[in-house]
């Protein structure tokens, strides 16, 4: 029976999941990310692979999600929040140590394929799938197909300006892509405590403001959220808009963002639904599995 393995390759850790031809979880693994660069990574990642292929006694398929991209043009990772990654034969390197195959995808884009496939969006024509996590990041599923686009990045809306800045908004705050006024920039968990910083003085993580019910705080951070997510809606007009990261696990986001979002959006109603990811942050992982085809059925 085919095994499929996924990775996610994240700032923190790397995850392996293997899954059987049902979907069913075989193998699992998850080890700290290298801090030493990139050689590191590359190693971390075969040595993982080959654990669990000797664990399995099979040679499988492997699909994984980077905090990035492929360019078109060269092969080589951009746009990578992982910076040691940017400008590296990543693919390239993997297939050569592995001698097989290797398909390689933006993390959000295999978040949104996993919950398009089986999770909170199965079913859905068009679904956006957002990571509200250390940084902010979008991926399209269109009838269970992954879109990247002929730039290979279609769905970084992550990389948009946020709409309509407000004086609350300003200055505009700087982000790692070298740009001003992103919208990872303002939603992502880090601009999160930095905005409660910036409002009340206070060092706090994100979810120390979540548990303390920081009203402000919070409702600044839905409304631009909603700002964001109507933009979206707008030009996709999905089914069905899945959050992930640890953000998503903000259960008022669900409440009162589809409420906001009414006054953006070009349209007498809104059907779009708001939902959180059924896989949790597994999802990513699962869907780097589901690059190689997804269970039977779906």
């Amino acid at each position: 029976m085919p095994v499929r393995i996924g990775i996610d390759l994240g700032g923190t850790k790397i995850e392996l999941l293997a899954l059987d031809a049902v979907g069913r979880q075989v193998f699992r693994k998850r080890v700290p990310t290298p801090q030493s660069g990139y050689a590191a990574t590359v190693d971390a990642v075969v040595a993982l692979v080959r654990e669990a292929e000797t664990a399995l006694g099979a040679q499988a398929t492997l699909g994984i999600g980077i905090p990035g991209a492929l360019s078109r043009a060269t092969g080589l990772v951009k746009n990578a929040n992982s910076t040691h990654l940017i400008g590296k034969p990543f693919k390239q390197d993997l297939e050569a140590r592995l001698a097989r195959e290797v398909r390689v995808m933006n993390d959000a884009n295999c978040f949104a394929l996993s919950e398009a496939v089986d999770g909170a969006g199965a079913g859905a024509e068009v679904v956006f799938g957002v990571i509200l996590g250390t940084g902010v990041g979008g991926g399209i599923v269109v009838r269970s197909q992954v879109l990247t686009g002929p730039n290979a990045i279609a769905g970084e809306w992550g990389h948009n300006p946020l709409p309509l800045p407000t004086a609350a908004d300003l200055p505009l705050p700087a982000c790692y892509c070298g740009r001003g006024g992103c919208i990872e920039a303002y939603l992502s968990g880090p601009a999160l405590a930095r905005d409660h910083e910036k409002a009340t003085g206070e060092k706090r993580t994100p979810e120390q403001i979540v548990a303390a019910g920081s009203e402000a705080t919070l409702a600044r951070y839905e409304e631009r959220l909603a700002r964001a997510l109507a933009s979206v809606i707008n030009v996709l007009d999905p089914d069905v808009i899945v959050l992930g990261g640890g953000m998503s696990n903000v259960d008022r986001l669900y409440g009162n963002v589809p409420r906001l979002w009414t006054r953006q959006v070009f349209s007498d109603r809104v059907d779009t639904r708001l939902v959180r990811a059924r896989h949790g942050d597994s999802s990513g992982v699962r869907g780097a599995a589901w690059l190689w085809g997804g269970p039977p059925g779906a």
